[in-house]
């Protein structure tokens, strides 16, 4: 089965360096094939026996660790998943930058006063969608400028996630 492995916060500014050939070779020891990574910021696509996403993703987790002596979180999909988040965008046809647009992939689904917490920000320069295990963003205005650049996820909400642009997730889904 083909599942899409998302590493939050590496090779960023200079922190959390992780090598991507390395990377692959530490996937390929956790006994997963044909893998392939995407750009330099932890995307990894790869083959292995159905398995449940947390298990997979504390896995290489703790590989990760092992290898490079950082501490990241570690989001798995299925390939399957990751063509149903596409489906899935609220936001399809009011965009014309896939840059615009981010898939934020959390760890679990949110509890509804996160929620509400995260959806009262909307406004005409951002907006932000919750289904299940992801919030898709729309922003009029740069990511930095955004509370998504901000990490009001992580710091205000303390939720565990990983956003990726529109055209990083269709790349995934094409892999």
């Amino acid at each position: 089965m083909k599942y899409v492995a998302l590493l939050r916060g590496i090779n960023v500014g200079g922190k959390n360096k992780v090598n991507m050939e390395t990377l692959r070779e530490i996937c390929g020891d956790l006994g997963f094939e044909n893998v392939k990574t995407y750009i330099n910021s932890g995307n990894v696509v790869f083959d292995t026996r159905k398995s449940n996403n947390k298990t997979l993703a504390a896995k290489l987790a703790k590989a990760i660790e092992k290898e490079f002596s950082i501490s990241i979180s570690v989001m798995v999909r299925s390939m399957t998943e990751i063509k149903a988040i596409i489906e899935k965008n609220p936001f399809i046809g009011e965009f014309e930058n896939d840059k615009d647009v981010h898939v934020i992939f959390l760890e679990e689904e949110m509890p509804d006063e996160k929620i509400k917490q995260l959806l009262s920000n909307n406004n005409e320069n951002e907006r932000y969608a919750v289904i299940g295990s992801e919030i898709f963003s729309h922003l009029r205005i740069g990511v930095l400028d955004s509370i998504l650049g901000k990490d009001y996820i992580g710091k205000k909400l303390k939720v565990a996630a990983t956003a990726r642009n529109w055209r990083t997730v269709n790349k995934l889904a094409s892999m």
